[in-house]
């Protein structure tokens, strides 16, 4: 059985989007919506990080959540992303 690391986007929502990109950091795959995929590579490694799979399952989810809500992906992505990278967030 072959299991996708990248989870689906099935709450279109913008509590879906925020489920997504915590799930998405919950699993060490954490990225700026702004950064392409296919460009990204392990510091540790100079691996890429997602396979061309991955790429395109991204792609379509990234794609699908700037049709339906514009620059709010940013606001689900921005306190995950702030998290991540170990920012606090004002209060």
């Amino acid at each position: 059985m072959n299991t996708s690391r990248i989870p689906d986007f099935s709450n279109k929502s913008f509590d879906g989007m925020l489920m997504w990109f915590s799930e998405m950091s919950v699993r060490g795959l954490m990225f700026h919506p702004d950064d392409a995929p296919e460009t990204m590579v392990s510091i540790a490694t100079d691996e890429k990080i997602f396979t061309d799979d991955e790429c395109n399952k991204i792609g379509g989810i990234l794609s699908e959540m700037f049709s339906q809500f514009n620059d709010d992906v940013y606001d689900a992505a921005y306190p995950i992303f702030m998290k991540c990278i170990g920012m606090r967030l004002d209060a």
